[in-house]
């Protein structure tokens, strides 16, 4: 961030205080007189499983072929709780039964935090939006084979695989 959000001045960096404790170098902008702190997006992605948990669900979109997780940004008024289970319903039609936290994880290329959870389902009768390409469900071992590699999906699902164990 380069300028203020609110009057558009170029902001400086000027150390921040805290109690007496410094925060270290925060942008500052010199007329509003206002620290203004990084922002970034926040999104929720989660490992979607079946009722019994023996599958996962994965899917794909914009015509990419990797296999990922059901993910969304955390729109303006939403928790947590509430991005889960739109994002469900929206992209896979799926009812959220449960879900607990898995991890989190920032990722620079979109400037967000990820929080990632272990989602449980009601069913396992998907039906895709227009903006997922494709959707399976897969046993964990099959699941471990075909997510995206060396990726975040990867990590978060092979951390839910050892909580659920």
């Amino acid at each position: 961030m380069k300028y203020c959000i609110e009057c558009g001045t170029k902001l400086i960096l000027k150390e921040n205080f805290n109690c007496g404790v410094s925060e270290g170098m925060v942008p500052f902008c010199p007329d509003c007189n206002e620290f203004r702190f990084p922002q970034f997006n926040t999104s929720v992605s989660m490992v979607v499983f079946n009722k019994d948990y023996s599958k996962i669900l994965l899917i794909q979109q914009y015509g990419r072929g990797l296999n990922i997780l059901v993910a969304g940004y955390v729109t303006k008024g939403e928790c947590l709780e509430q991005t889960l289970k739109r994002e469900l319903k929206e992209e896979v039609n799926l009812d959220l039964l449960s879900f607990r936290y898995n991890a989190s994880n920032y990722f620079e290329k979109t400037n967000s935090l990820i929080c990632n959870f272990i989602v449980q389902t009601q069913n396992e009768d998907f039906k895709l939006n227009p903006e997922v390409d494709y959707a399976q469900w897969y046993s964990i071992e099959q699941a471990k084979e075909v997510i995206y590699k060396n990726s975040l999906a990867q990590d978060f699902l092979l951390q839910a695989i050892e909580k659920i164990r």
